[in-house]
This record gives C-alpha cells, sequence and structure tokens, in this order.
C-alpha cells in the first residue's frame, strides 16, 4: 500500500508546479519526502552476534508526518486515557459543506477558530437544554484538516462528557 512519502515522492514536484503552496506546505512536504532517507542522515545498526548491518536514518520530526507522529499519537491517546472519569461520553463530528471549502483554505486561523466557537457553543446549548441533557459538559476538540482520501476536508472530532452531578439535579 502506497504511504503518503510514496506519493509525494512520485507526484510532488508537479503538484508543486500547479498549485500554490503555503511555506508551511512546502516544508511539510519536503519533510515527508525526506523522512527516514539518507537526505537526512542517519547511522548503521549494527548486529553484535553475526555483524549484519544495516542503514538507520533520522526522522523529519515534522507534525504532519504520518511516519513520525505515530509514536506521539499513541502517547497522546494514552495520556487522555489517563484523565478520563467514569462518566458517559459521545464522540461527534462537525463539518462544513463542501462549497466553503475554498473559503476556509484561503482563511485558515479565521475559520478554524470561527468552528471551534461553533461547535463549543452548540454543545453548551444543546446540553443545558433539559430536552436533551439538562447538564453541562465537557469537551475534547480536535481539528482535522483533510480527509482520509487526503483531500482538504476541515472538521472537528468533539469527545464529550457529562456531569453526573448536573445531570441528577
Amino acid at each position: 500500500m502506497p504511504e503518503v512519502q510514496d506519493i509525494f515522492l512520485q507526484h510532488g514536484e508537479n503538484y508543486r508546479r500547479k498549485h500554490q503552496m503555503s511555506i508551511v506546505q512546502h516544508k511539510a512536504m519536503n519533510a515527508i519526502q525526506n523522512c527516514r532517507t539518507a537526505r537526512l542522515g542517519g547511522h548503521m545498526d549494527k548486529c553484535p552476534s553475526c555483524n549484519y548491518e544495516k542503514p538507520s536514518y533520522n526522522s523529519c520530526r515534522n507534525r504532519h508526518c504520518p511516519k513520525c507522529q505515530t509514536l506521539s499519537k499513541e502517547r497522546w491517546i494514552d495520556a487522555r486515557k489517563a484523565d478520563l472519569l467514569n462518566i458517559g461520553y459521545f464522540h461527534v463530528v462537525f463539518t462544513v459543506p463542501q462549497e466553503l471549502n475554498w473559503l476556509i483554505y484561503n482563511n485558515q486561523r479565521a475559520c478554524y477558530n470561527l468552528m471551534f466557537r461553533c461547535v463549543a457553543e452548540t454543545l453548551q446549548e444543546l446540553s443545558h437544554d433539559k430536552k436533551y441533557l439538562g447538564a453541562s459538559i465537557g469537551l475534547t476538540a480536535i481539528l482535522h484538516t483533510w480527509g482520509q482520501n487526503l483531500c482538504f476536508h476541515p472538521h472537528i472530532h468533539g469527545i464529550d462528557s457529562f456531569r453526573w452531578i448536573n445531570y441528577f439535579r
């Protein structure tokens, strides 16, 4: 199965020629292309028993790199598990119509801030309504900007918890 790095190596130059990219996007793409290759340097791993050697290349450590962030992601998930309370949780996803993608892409800071505010306000308003929950909630929200098909698809995942004290009042 091809990795993001393979796609960038095969199609990256052509994509760069045809599309305007921000400096951050350009740096991320370069980092992912060079991750764990000789371009970033490395060292030789040597088996003490048989003297077999193989190169071990340095990672890019870019926060967008799928190779580098797997361990960080797992650590983050484990840390969040330690924060969980013995209460109910809900997973919700908020997205916007794809017709707005060009607007969001070209105004990312303002639009992402607006998306987070809307998500928080919507969940707080609905949760306080006795018709739905009648409780205060806590929220962990994460912005994803790309879909699984590697197309721009801004959406927010939320993990909501409700506090039992307020729920039973």
